[in-house]
């Protein structure tokens, strides 16, 4: 049986995963270094290859002669001016926030959204375009992860249809760069990676095989986005269309067969082949605001996540009243604005700090529930994550959302490319964790989410 390697590069890791007939031969997971600021954030290029090379050659030898494909999934919306300084702007980065704002208001904004099923938002890359294009040549190149990856591997600078449909710049019915887009931002299509299917093969450049002992016969698969490759990993394996990824962010998503957009709920909707569409709802704020909390009320944090059970066992559905507006990134939707803020609302003297951490999880994961009733409303969702590693939050999610949750390490990108590639005969698969409805908690917290965002909804409607 041939040997795959999938490479998912996401925003705070390198994810490594060697498969052979359905079976994980050899997985590892190497950490990215992110630089700049409360409003700034990027990560730079070579280093990014170089922890890429490493993760690699860490693969037994055995193993790497045998790889007859690599395929790629990478974090979307980054964004690259392609100079000596490799700086890779993630979708964190807020230096367009003022710019996008401003552009919201023109005719323009729900054209390009229909055209490109990107949510006009200061992390895509059109946004990041539109803010700093006059801080470089006119002619520089603006590419991503996946055209600096690939570039590495074939020595062509190449962008697969998935990835480049979170862009902001490409045409999602059309499959090409959108000529309205680029005309508006003043740059050619040459100066964007060259487009190639998701499951399109590479020659590999000679010198890559030396480094890394692979077989010259070797293709590279150009692969698609990270959230997308989640979904449909999930939906091969289980049929379920509708997914749940809580990392150190988090986003709704639902397998489709057709494009489907609202601009006024701003839901993404982005290309994965040629039967697929993947639509969904991103929060800027999911395993980032636990850890937060663990830095603030543990001194190590794997003291906070093993107390955990505990604390929620021994503390009320609603932590007394007291809520927690968890925007301590911003947020996307349902809002869609940078300038929105978190904090505790309501805290009086009878709040202790297990209330506190629990009213954090609590307001994390109803704002999450309004996403899931967006895109997936009355569904059995399929979870995955490093948040939901701690069973005891996937039976709250359950209870918040209303609905049946099913937790399987399978519902990963890496799985998701090999699936795409190899299309295997797979019997259902059994979820390693099933958390059905407390049904009495249910009803406390919908009577709960009908004001927890109160003032903060009524505020934004105002503008």
């Amino acid at each position: 049986m041939s040997v795959f390697l999938g490479i998912d590069i996401g925003t705070t890791a390198i994810k490594i995963g060697v498969i052979q007939d359905n079976q994980v031969l050899y997985a590892s997971e190497s950490m990215l270094q992110t630089y700049g600021d409360a409003v700034v954030k990027y990560q730079k290029g070579h280093e990014l290859l170089m922890t890429l090379k490493e993760a690699i050659l860490t693969i037994p030898i055995i193993f790497r002669q045998q790889i007859e494909t690599i395929a790629f999934s990478t974090a979307m919306h980054s964004l690259m001016p392609d100079n000596e300084y490799q700086q890779i702007f993630l979708w964190s980065d807020f230096q367009a926030a003022e710019a996008i704002e401003a552009f919201k208001k023109t005719d323009q904004a729900k054209q390009f959204y229909t055209i490109s099923g990107t949510p006009i938002h200061a992390m895509s890359p059109f946004a990041k375009i539109l803010a700093l294009r006059n801080g470089y040549p006119e002619n520089i190149h603006w590419y991503g992860i996946k055209e600096l990856v690939l570039r590495y591997f074939t020595g062509k600078a190449l962008i697969d249809y998935s990835t480049a449909s979170a862009t902001g710049l490409f045409d999602i019915h059309k499959k090409r760069w959108s000529n309205e887009i680029l005309a508006y931002l003043k740059i050619e299509e040459t100066q964007l990676g060259e487009l190639a299917d998701p499951t399109q093969l590479f020659e590999i450049l000679p010198e890559i095989c030396q480094v890394f002992d692979f077989k010259s016969s070797v293709k590279v698969m150009a692969g698609a986005s990270d959230g997308v490759l989640a979904a449909y990993a999930s939906f091969y394996r289980t049929g379920r269309s509708a997914s749940l990824t809580i990392g150190t962010s988090a986003a709704v998503r639902q397998v489709v067969s057709d494009v489907r957009l609202n601009y006024g709920k701003q839901n993404f909707c982005y290309y994965l082949n040629e039967h697929y569409y993947v639509c969904g709802a991103p929060s800027n704020n999911g395993g980032c605001v636990l850890n937060w909390a663990a830095e603030q009320f543990e001194r190590e944090s794997l003291d906070f996540f093993v107390s955990l059970p505990d604390i929620l066992a021994q503390t009320e559905v609603g932590a007394k009243n007291l809520r927690f507006w968890p925007f301590l990134n911003g947020e996307r939707a349902p809002y869609w604005s940078n300038d929105i803020t978190g904090g505790f609302q309501e805290l009086t003297l009878q709040h202790r700090k297990n209330d506190m951490i629990r009213s954090i999880i609590e307001g994390l994961l109803l704002n999450i529930a309004r996403l899931v009733e967006l895109v997936a409303p009355n569904e059995e969702l399929s979870i995955s994550g490093g948040f939901f590693q701690t069973a005891v939050l996937g039976e709250l999610a359950s209870d918040i959302f209303g609905t049946t949750c099913y937790y399987a390490v399978e519902n990963e990108p890496i799985f998701g490319l090999y699936y795409l590639l190899e299309q295997p005969k797979l019997p259902r698969e059994n979820a390693k964790q099933i958390f059905s409805v407390n049904r009495a908690n249910h009803d406390k917290y919908q009577e709960i989410s009908k004001k927890y965002f109160y003032e903060i909804d009524q505020l934004l409607a105002q503008k």
